[in-house]
């Protein structure tokens, strides 16, 4: 597994680089100056009348353009916050799912006619208050998760926790793999086809069965029922997530906001009983 953490370590430490942040932050201004160009010159008529009938008419998609490749950067730091800790790493999944949500925010506005009028975006209005209360209150409850947070080692044998973090790593090189793929896949149909693949949805599938294999891999570790039950509890709000991502309003809001709350107050409930159930285990 050697090589496998050195190739996950530099590519860590090239992701985490100020170099590479400044690098992103330019490269997310241009695609967004780059979109709004294209659905301009695609508005006059510039670029054929095939290509014009292909492109959004609506500036707004642009901004929907953007949050894609911003949530395309905060996944791959999900795949990174996995080796970290499991507790930051679901934190994570909920701080990319409340960016979806501020995305879905500006969708009603892709159809609408420029200028916008009242007439038209009032109906706009309450999905938009939806997603963007979704996002809030996720917001607030990533803030009581992570004061909530006193991560607990996994075993008090230092060689074991070294070991299940190079597992994690393994698992997290696999991950990337499967995000580069999905990448590659809504780019081609993004140029080809001009509609983008799903990308969100397949990931969040593929973070459910990685959330079981790390419950697995931890029984190696430790087999104590509080650990367990708390891994296992964090696959749960995974699958919810994924299960918010294909709903409609309000309910993708309403399902994201459950999950949070579940998650809450399993890490509450984690952290309060923890020691007393260890104790139970250790029981003659």
């Amino acid at each position: 597994m050697q090589p496998l953490v050195r190739v996950y370590d530099a590519l860590h430490a090239a992701f985490e680089s100020a170099r590479h942040r400044r690098f992103l932050a330019l490269a997310l201004v241009g695609a967004f100056a780059l979109a709004l160009l294209v659905i301009e010159l695609g508005r006059q008529g510039v670029l054929g009348d095939a290509v014009a009938r292909a492109l959004p008419r609506s500036h707004f998609h642009a901004i929907e353009f953007a949050f894609i490749l911003l949530l395309a950067y905060e996944v791959t730091g999900l795949v990174f916050a996995l080796a970290r800790s499991v507790a930051n790493a679901a934190g994570k999944q909920f701080e990319i799912f409340s960016l979806i949500l501020l995305r879905h925010s500006f969708e009603p506005f892709g159809g609408l006619d420029e200028p916008v009028r009242w007439e038209q975006a009032k109906e706009a209005v309450v999905p938009m208050l939806s997603y963007a209360g979704g996002a809030l209150l996720i917001f607030v409850g990533l803030g009581f998760y992570y004061a909530s947070q006193k991560h607990r080692p996994l075993s008090d044998d230092a060689q074991d926790r070294e070991s299940f973090i190079v597992a994690k790593k393994g698992i997290a090189l696999l991950l990337l793999l499967v995000l580069a793929g999905l990448a590659l896949r809504s780019l081609a149909g993004l140029f080809v086809e001009l509609h983008t693949a799903p990308f969100f949805e397949p990931f969040y599938t593929v973070l459910i069965f990685a959330d079981v294999l790390v419950v697995l891999i931890s029984l190696r570790y430790s087999a104590s029922y509080h650990i367990v039950f708390r891994n296992s509890g964090l696959a749960v709000a995974t699958v919810l997530l994924r299960l918010a991502l294909s709903a409609p309003p309000p309910w993708v809001s309403l399902l994201g906001v459950a999950a949070m709350a579940f998650v809450l107050a399993l890490s509450v409930a984690y952290h309060r009983f923890a020691p007393v159930l260890g104790q139970g285990e250790g029981a003659g």
